[in-house]
């Protein structure tokens, strides 16, 4: 049996979603899971989020006959004749461990869209499946040596091949969303790409009458939406976030769910709405002690610069974090170990 496998995605960037993922695969940890976290961004701002700057120079510029230690080392041989190798995952904290993104992931995006036609080739279709799987299969060998209850991969904001691979490698998918054009934008944009590639992938699976490798089943079943909080700004009046704000039950439905007219259902207010699983402060002063210290804010202490009214919002970040991956582990199916 495969591990469950969550994408965090959203087609408009500066939602909060690698923070969104940093913060919860920790908590994950926190409440006795074992988690593994994939960087799929070419950026890899999520591993530099885990990682400081002396330790990604040793893994963007491996010794000659050290192990594959990033996405991209482990995919790597797909782009002549052989295999995926078996990559090292990195272990950021007890039940965390993370397999690194890597820069040079872009070079893979060519190779991606070429094989995603030769899938549809009685000649090549083999192989083809064999690297559109690719991060699926890391990530599970990976999983199944770690022991993982859940794996989590993190893209970029866009709907290029990667991502495309990357989310018919997925179970379930959440959308992080802030209350604005750009973001519905983004919701609109998803919906569609999401329906295309589950039929493209379907299509190309029932062509294959044998393959020597199992294969992910392209489900990307959505389990819900985060949306951001007001931060307060001058170009965007509070009454503008909050008519934004209550448009997203209703596009994420249309979207996403293909629930019928919006104009006819019922719709409900996104307070009341099930499949918004948190509306997430920005705790925007509290980010900057995070990054010194590498340690998500709901772990920040006095040593770290969390004193006074930062302490105070450290422990409500704590129960934030806390009750949004209960609400997710809820909804993939993971039982939260007895004794968190």
């Amino acid at each position: 049996m495969s591990i469950p496998t969550l994408t965090f995605f959203n087609n408009k960037g500066g939602v909060g979603k690698t923070t969104l993922v940093y913060h919860l695969s920790w908590m994950f940890a926190e409440l006795g899971l074992t988690v593994l976290v994939v960087d799929c961004d070419p950026q890899a701002n999520l591993t530099a989020a885990f990682q400081d700057d002396e330790t990604l120079v040793s893994l963007w510029e491996p010794t000659p006959r050290a192990k594959p230690a990033t996405v991209f080392q482990a995919i790597k041989p797909l782009m002549e004749v052989s295999d995926i190798a078996q990559v090292k995952a990195q272990q950021m904290a007890p039940g965390l461990h993370l397999i690194a993104g890597d820069l040079g992931l872009s070079a893979f995006e060519d190779q991606l869209s070429e094989q995603w036609g030769k899938a549809l080739s009685e000649d090549s279709a083999m192989r083809a499946m064999l690297v559109l799987s690719a991060f699926w299969r890391v990530a599970q060998a990976t999983g199944n040596r770690l022991k993982a209850d859940v794996i989590i991969f993190d893209v970029g904001p866009n709907l290029g091949a990667i991502n495309r691979s990357v989310l018919i490698s997925s179970d379930y998918v959440l959308v992080p969303l802030a209350a604005d054009l750009f973001s519905l934008q983004g919701l609109r944009n998803l919906g569609p790409a999401l329906e295309k590639w589950r039929k493209g992938w379907d299509e190309r699976c029932h062509r294959m009458e044998r393959i020597e490798k199992p294969l992910p089943q392209g489900r990307a079943e959505p389990i819900g939406y985060v949306a951001l909080q007001h931060q307060e700004r001058l170009s965007r009046p509070v009454q503008a976030y909050a008519s934004w704000l209550q448009r997203i039950p209703g596009e994420y439905r249309q979207q996403l769910l293909d629930d019928g007219d919006p104009e006819r259902a019922a719709i409900p207010a996104i307070d009341a709405d099930k499949y918004c699983l948190a509306r997430l402060r920005h705790y925007k002063s509290l980010i900057p002690f995070a990054q010194e210290a590498r340690k998500p804010i709901f772990k920040l202490r006095a040593a770290d610069g969390a004193i006074g009214s930062h302490a105070t919002s450290v422990a409500r970040a704590y129960r934030d974090f806390n009750v949004l991956a209960h609400k997710i582990l809820e909804r993939i199916g993971i039982p939260v170990p007895a004794s968190s």
